[in-house]
């Protein structure tokens, strides 16, 4: 049976708890970064449960999303935060712009991989779980005879040059997450350094985080660094694609929590018990969806080889550490940004010649041009700031403003320490290129 007609059937199942909450007459209003093709589901089968309640969905990138709950906190009308991101929670939580639902299932277990899936002070829900990977379309790698990258350590490599694509952090809780996975996996200063090296092969850094699956459903690129259901939705959905788990990922709960002062408070936990329940759970295994139930018992009912993060099958060896990632959020979005972001064409050309006098070295006994690529390599990885500097409060504080494009004006003291950093990359990334293309005409 059609898994929303069981839904929608199953309404009558759970009459208790609509007839326990009078909401006659309401909306309930959503701030979610999720894309129609999964909210409008549970909106459907929320609303056959509460025919009296309207759900309203404003869609927000999850950062964008944050800035919106909280410039107008002193006039809320949001019932809702419903996110993958859990550190953006964490950011809410900590601004007090997030109240304890009280809601919980029995049937949640209380960790994924180590990581626990509800917010141990009850601010908000996980409601799904996911991991962070490397989607790729099969047709597009053999046109290229190019092998499926398994590890992060591969899209390094010469041979993906021009073939990869993401999004920026900045733009996406996702890839923020999936940023902070491999910098917090492999440490501050290698994490960084593959994070620039991979980013020197990409394609193009996308508007937002769709546009790196619709990339690679297209053939625009061939790999896509990419939240799990985004590979996993495209296969289901008859495309030529599919998704690895690279061992250094983490699984993490996407979340919902109940926004301060929202006017449909009970209307906005009710949401959240429906999520939760076995039929709201069992919406996400559609094949346009695709996202890990939380709920155990979802999985009896689950697709041939559909993932399950509670039978040990994914490999995730990272514990992901939240309140790290919540702690220096925009900071890292702003490294990126001015790193790489902004600064791409010079980081690809940068990467290039690099690779290009590695291919010219081989195996020749030549020291003088193996030091002068080590050195192009150095200047590439350096960091304008450390681990420590990052987690500094007083530091990241500073970094509240967003940029949408590289032309926006950012003043203050964050446009001020930008420009440094921005300086430090142009140069370091002009004289690697330089050392590299040294090193290559003396082979």
């Amino acid at each position: 049976m059609n898994i929303l007609r069981k839904v929608l059937l199953a309404s009558v199942a759970l009459t208790t708890i609509a007839s326990s909450v009078a909401m006659a007459g309401e909306k309930l209003v959503v701030v979610t970064s999720f894309p129609k093709t999964l909210t409008t589901p549970f909106e459907n089968g929320f609303e056959a449960m509460y025919p009296d309640i309207d759900v309203e969905v404003i869609n927000k990138s999850t950062s964008s999303s944050v800035k919106y709950i909280q410039e107008t906190a002193t006039s809320n009308t949001s019932d809702i935060f419903w996110a993958s991101a859990p550190d953006a929670f964490e950011v809410l939580k900590g601004d007090n712009l997030l109240i304890k639902s009280g809601v919980s299932n029995a049937k949640i277990p209380s960790d994924v991989g180590g990581y626990p899936i509800n917010d141990p002070d009850g601010f908000y829900n996980g409601f799904a779980a996911a991991g962070y990977g490397i989607m790729y379309n099969e047709r597009y790698l053999a046109a290229k005879n190019l092998q499926p990258a398994q590890q992060w350590d591969d899209l390094q490599k010469a041979e993906y040059y021009g073939h990869v694509g993401m999004s920026a952090p900045s733009r996406s809780g996702t890839t923020h997450l999936t940023v902070e996975t491999l910098i917090q996996g492999d440490g501050w200063e290698e994490g960084w350094s593959k994070w620039k090296f991979i980013a020197g092969n990409f394609s193009n850094v996308t508007e937002r985080s769709f546009g790196v699956p619709d990339g690679v459903n297209s053939g625009q690129f061939g790999l896509g660094i990419v939240i799990d259901f985004f590979g996993l939705a495209s296969r289901a959905s008859g495309f030529p694609v599919d998704f690895i788990y690279p061992e250094t990922t983490a699984i993490v709960p996407a979340n919902v929590g109940v926004i301060a002062n929202a006017p449909n408070e009970d209307a906005a936990k009710a949401f959240i018990s429906y999520l939760l329940s076995v039929e709201g759970q069992e919406l996400l295994m559609l094949p346009e969806i695709r996202r890990l139930p939380v709920n155990a018992d979802a999985y009896f009912n689950a697709p041939e080889g559909f993932p399950n993060p509670f039978d040990g099958s994914i490999k995730a060896s990272v514990s992901f550490d939240v309140n790290k990632s919540g702690d220096r959020y925009n900071v890292v979005n702003s490294l990126f940004d001015v790193m790489i972001t902004y600064r791409l064409d010079d980081l690809r050309a940068a990467v290039r010649a690099v690779q290009l006098a590695e291919e010219k070295l081989g195996d020749k006994d030549n020291a003088q041009a193996r030091a002068l690529i080590a050195e192009a390599r150095a200047l590439i990885a350096e960091m304008p700031i450390d681990e420590a500097k990052s987690l500094d409060p007083d530091f990241s504080a500073i970094f509240k403003k967003k940029r949408k494009a590289a032309t926006d004006v950012i003043e203050g003291r964050q446009a001020e320490i930008e420009q440094q950093w921005d300086a430090m990359v142009v140069a370091n990334y002009k004289r690697a290129t330089e050392l590299a293309n040294e090193a290559a005409s003396l082979l």
